[in-house]
């Protein structure tokens, strides 16, 4: 439960409870752009863009990729409705990296528009991914405790 220093913060998908617990601050790319939430934030209801959202508790923090859904602000809870989620650590760089080739290869071959866009849509998710490992490789900081991860 959250307190006055912190809000309760959920991940899930379809599939699985990918994060439960407290946050000092979140941030999470919103449609329209990045969002930034702290304890006590006004009620929200916005739509996700794929990208890192992250969790930041005590000095820690943890990363997640999400490919779109939507986030909720509700008397300091965000829930996060994710089409797809995985944690930054979980995100294995090598097959990010072939899925992101082979997107390229097919979108160089293609002639419909619709099958254009959805390699572009692919393309983007793939890169995004990468983005994510990458980044959370690099800011060395420590995870936070897997009490919070499901």
């Amino acid at each position: 439960m959250a307190t006055g220093n912190t809000i309760h913060v959920e991940i899930v998908t379809a599939e699985r409870k990918l994060y439960s617990g407290e946050a000092d601050a979140v941030q999470a790319p919103g449609s329209e752009g990045e969002l930034g939430i702290l304890p006590r934030h006004a009620a929200l209801l916005t739509t996700l863009a794929p990208g890192a959202l992250s969790i930041r508790l005590a000095g820690a923090e943890e990363t997640v990729f999400v490919s779109g859904g939507f986030l909720e602000v509700s008397h300091n809870n965000i829930t996060v409705l994710a089409d797809a989620a995985e944690h930054a650590e979980d995100i294995d760089h090598a097959r990010a990296e072939e899925a992101r080739r082979r997107a390229q290869e097919r979108l160089a071959q293609t002639q419909s528009n619709v099958e254009r866009a959805q390699l572009e849509a692919e393309l983007q998710r793939a890169i995004i991914r990468l983005r994510v490992v990458e980044t959370a490789r690099r800011s060395g900081r420590r995870r936070i405790s897997t009490l919070g991860s499901q």
